[in-house]
C-alpha cells in the first residue's frame, strides 16, 4: 500500500486493514475491555518526533502515571552507531529530548541516558545529536563503553541466555524507559524494542552465537523491565540494517508507537514497517518467541488501541 493511501486509510478507520496479523486477526481500535482507563497501544502518525510523542503520551494516561515525582529515570536510546540522524540508524534526538523534558516536568530527579554502542562510543554519542539534545534537555550522558558499568544478573526463565552483565543505570535507576528505532537488522531481521535491549548488557558475541532471536527473548524475561516502550518511526531504515548505507535506505514514515508491552508494540511496529518492505513477525522470530515466555502479547486485536493521525 503506497503511503497516501495507508494515512487515508488511517482517517477513515481502516488502520486495521494495514495492519493485518498472519492469523488473520487485525489491529482493531475498539477496546475488548471498555472500562479500561488506559490505552494497552498507541499509534500515532504524521506529525514531527515531539508531536509523536506528545500525543502519544496524553493518550497513554501522561507521563506521570510512568514517572514519580523523585524518582530516577534512564533512557535507553538506540546510538549503535556513527551516523547523523538522517540516516536513521539512531534513535531521533528530537524524541529523545522531548521524553526528557516531560520526565523532568513529571518531577523526575535525574534522567540519565546511554547505550552500548557498536561504533566507537564518543563518535556515536555526538554524531547521532542525541549528546547535544539530551544536554539541552537537562539530561544526562551515561558512560557504557567499559566492562565495569556492568553487573551479573540471573535470568532464570531464559531457555538459552540464563545470566548477563547488566549496565548499572538499568538496575539502579527507579525507571527504564525503552526508545528503539524501527529498522532492519541482518542477524535478528527487526530491530525494535525486544532487540534494543542488547544495548543495555555487556557481551553479545554469546547472543549471536547461541540463538540470537532466543536470547533477545530469553532477556525480555528479566526481572527489571522497561516501564514504557517508544518506537521511533519517524525515519525508518528499510534496508541494510542495523547500519546501513546510504540515504537510499531510508523512507521518512512520521510515525511512532508507544505501549507497556513489548511484543505488542513490536508486532504494531513490523505490521507498519511491511508496507515499506516484506516482513512479519515470523521473520523476527523474537517477538513469537517473547510472547511464548509470557512478556507479552501478538493478539493486538484483543488490547485496547488507539490510532491518532495529525
Amino acid at each position: 500500500m503506497e503511503r497516501r493511501n495507508f494515512l487515508r486509510a488511517l482517517a477513515l478507520g481502516g488502520f486495521a486493514s494495514v495492519l493485518q496479523l498472519k492469523s488473520g486477526k487485525l489491529f482493531a481500535s475498539m477496546p475488548s475491555n471498555p472500562a479500561q482507563e488506559f490505552n494497552d497501544l498507541v499509534a500515532v502518525m504524521g506529525g514531527e518526533p515531539a508531536q509523536l510523542y506528545a500525543k502519544a503520551i496524553a493518550s497513554m494516561g501522561g507521563i506521570g502515571r510512568f514517572v514519580k515525582k523523585g524518582q530516577s529515570v534512564v533512557i535507553k536510546p538506540n546510538i549503535g552507531w556513527n551516523k547523523t540522524p538522517e540516516l536513521a540508524a539512531d534513535t531521533n534526538p528530537l524524541l529523545v529530548s522531548a521524553i526528557i523534558k516531560d520526565c523532568l516536568a513529571a518531577g523526575a530527579s535525574e534522567v540519565g541516558v546511554f547505550d552500548h554502542t557498536c561504533d566507537e562510543w564518543r563518535g556515536c554519542y555526538k554524531n547521532s545529536g542525541i549528546e547535544d539534545a539530551v544536554k539541552a534537555a537537562g539530561g544526562k550522558m551515561l558512560f557504557a563503553h567499559e566492562e565495569k558499568y556492568y553487573r551479573e544478573v540471573s535470568i532464570p526463565n531464559g531457555k538459552r541466555l540464563k545470566s548477563a552483565k547488566v549496565h548499572e543505570a538499568v538496575l539502579d535507576y527507579d525507571v527504564w524507559i525503552n526508545v528503539p528505532i524501527l529498522k532492519n537488522h541482518g542477524g535478528a531481521k527487526m530491530t525494535i524494542s525486544l532487540k534494543n535491549s542488547m544495548g543495555v548488557v555487556w557481551d553479545r558475541r554469546f547472543w549471536h552465537s547461541n540463538d540470537l532471536q532466543q536470547c533477545i527473548a530469553d532477556f525480555a524475561t528479566f526481572r527489571k523491565k522497561p516501564a514504557l516502550n517508544i518506537v521511533d518511526a519517524y525515519r525508518i531504515m528499510t534496508q541494510n540494517g542495523p547500519q546501513g548505507k546510504s540515504a537510499n535506505d531510508v523512507q521518512l514514515a512520521k510515525a511512532l508507537f508507544m505501549s507497556t508491552d513489548p511484543v505488542a508494540v513490536d508486532t504494531a511496529a513490523v505490521a507498519f514497517f511491511s508496507q515499506y518492505k516484506a516482513m512479519t513477525i515470523n521473520d523476527a522470530s523474537h517477538i513469537k518467541l517473547g510472547e511464548e515466555l509470557k512478556v507479552g502479547t501478538t493478539k493486538i486485536d484483543e488490547l485496547k488501541v488507539e490510532r491518532i493521525k495529525l
